[in-house]
Protein backbone atom coordinates (compact mmCIF):
# COMPACT_ATOMS: atom_id res chain seq x y z
CA UNK A 1 0.00 0.00 0.00
CA UNK A 2 3.00 2.42 0.65
CA UNK A 3 4.32 1.50 -2.25
CA UNK A 4 0.80 2.96 -4.13
CA UNK A 5 0.56 5.66 -2.11
CA UNK A 6 3.98 6.92 -3.28
CA UNK A 7 3.34 6.57 -6.88
CA UNK A 8 0.00 8.45 -6.58
CA UNK A 9 2.04 11.32 -5.24
CA UNK A 10 4.73 11.16 -7.64
CA UNK A 11 2.35 10.77 -10.37
CA UNK A 12 0.53 14.65 -9.27
CA UNK A 13 4.16 15.78 -9.16
CA UNK A 14 4.70 14.88 -12.26
CA UNK A 15 1.13 16.03 -13.85
CA UNK A 16 2.43 19.46 -12.34
CA UNK A 17 5.29 19.55 -13.78
CA UNK A 18 3.79 18.46 -16.73
CA UNK A 19 1.11 21.25 -16.54
CA UNK A 20 4.22 23.55 -16.25
CA UNK A 21 4.58 23.32 -20.02
CA UNK A 22 1.37 25.67 -20.61
CA UNK A 23 3.38 28.64 -18.57
CA UNK A 24 3.17 30.75 -21.97
CA UNK A 25 -0.63 30.86 -21.81
CA UNK A 26 -2.76 33.85 -19.57
CA UNK A 27 -3.98 32.54 -16.19
CA UNK A 28 -8.08 33.16 -16.38
CA UNK A 29 -10.19 32.78 -13.51
CA UNK A 30 -10.92 29.12 -12.48
CA UNK A 31 -13.36 27.62 -9.87
CA UNK A 32 -12.79 24.93 -7.58
CA UNK A 33 -14.65 22.92 -9.11
CA UNK A 34 -12.96 23.36 -12.20
CA UNK A 35 -9.81 23.18 -10.63
CA UNK A 36 -11.05 19.28 -8.85
CA UNK A 37 -11.66 18.44 -12.73
CA UNK A 38 -8.92 19.50 -13.98
CA UNK A 39 -6.75 17.40 -11.66
CA UNK A 40 -9.17 14.61 -11.91
CA UNK A 41 -8.88 14.30 -15.49
CA UNK A 42 -5.02 14.44 -15.89
CA UNK A 43 -4.47 12.13 -13.37
CA UNK A 44 -6.89 9.53 -14.75
CA UNK A 45 -5.32 10.41 -18.15
CA UNK A 46 -1.22 9.63 -16.92
CA UNK A 47 -1.61 7.19 -14.81
CA UNK A 48 0.75 5.24 -17.09
CA UNK A 49 2.91 7.32 -16.86
CA UNK A 50 3.84 6.92 -13.42
CA UNK A 51 4.46 3.22 -14.31
CA UNK A 52 7.29 4.05 -16.89
CA UNK A 53 5.34 4.50 -20.01
CA UNK A 54 5.51 7.41 -22.18
CA UNK A 55 2.18 10.01 -22.16
CA UNK A 56 -0.34 9.01 -24.23
CA UNK A 57 -1.73 11.59 -26.67
CA UNK A 58 -4.61 11.93 -24.43
CA UNK A 59 -2.25 12.86 -20.88
CA UNK A 60 -0.32 14.98 -23.53
CA UNK A 61 -3.58 17.20 -24.46
CA UNK A 62 -4.39 17.12 -20.73
CA UNK A 63 -1.21 18.31 -19.85
CA UNK A 64 -1.62 21.71 -22.22
CA UNK A 65 -5.23 22.42 -21.59
CA UNK A 66 -5.27 22.04 -17.28
CA UNK A 67 -5.01 24.90 -15.91
CA UNK A 68 -1.53 25.64 -13.99
CA UNK A 69 -3.28 27.17 -10.84
CA UNK A 70 -5.27 24.22 -10.38
CA UNK A 71 -2.04 22.07 -9.70
CA UNK A 72 1.21 24.82 -8.35
CA UNK A 73 -1.19 25.07 -5.24
CA UNK A 74 -0.80 21.41 -3.98
CA UNK A 75 3.48 21.35 -4.80
CA UNK A 76 4.66 21.61 -0.93
CA UNK A 77 8.20 21.33 0.35
CA UNK A 78 8.01 18.16 1.12
CA UNK A 79 6.49 16.99 -2.37
CA UNK A 80 8.92 18.96 -4.00
CA UNK A 81 12.01 16.75 -2.43
CA UNK A 82 10.09 13.34 -3.57
CA UNK A 83 10.01 14.63 -7.21
CA UNK A 84 13.34 16.88 -7.47
CA UNK A 85 15.93 13.70 -7.92
CA UNK A 86 14.06 12.38 -11.25
CA UNK A 87 13.16 16.32 -12.51
CA UNK A 88 15.36 15.70 -15.53
CA UNK A 89 13.19 12.63 -16.35
CA UNK A 90 9.72 14.80 -16.14
CA UNK A 91 11.47 17.42 -18.26
CA UNK A 92 12.15 14.99 -20.84
CA UNK A 93 8.39 13.91 -20.57
CA UNK A 94 7.45 17.60 -20.91
CA UNK A 95 9.02 17.73 -23.78
CA UNK A 96 7.83 14.27 -25.28
CA UNK A 97 4.33 16.41 -25.23
CA UNK A 98 5.82 19.22 -27.49
CA UNK A 99 6.23 21.69 -24.86
CA UNK A 100 8.88 23.56 -23.55
CA UNK A 101 9.56 25.01 -20.01
CA UNK A 102 11.05 28.51 -18.99
CA UNK A 103 14.12 28.60 -16.77
CA UNK A 104 13.61 29.53 -13.38
CA UNK A 105 9.80 29.06 -13.32
CA UNK A 106 8.21 28.45 -10.54
CA UNK A 107 6.07 25.89 -9.39
CA UNK A 108 4.61 26.06 -5.91
CA UNK A 109 7.88 24.52 -4.46
CA UNK A 110 9.59 23.03 -7.18
CA UNK A 111 11.84 25.44 -9.80
CA UNK A 112 12.57 24.51 -13.01
CA UNK A 113 16.57 24.89 -13.40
Amino acid sequence: MRGMKGNSLAFMLLLALLVLGKWEVKVVAVTPSECKEDRRLGTNACRAVVFGREPSPECCQRVRVTHIECVCPFISPKLAALINADLNRIVRKIKDCGRTLPSHFKCGSITIP
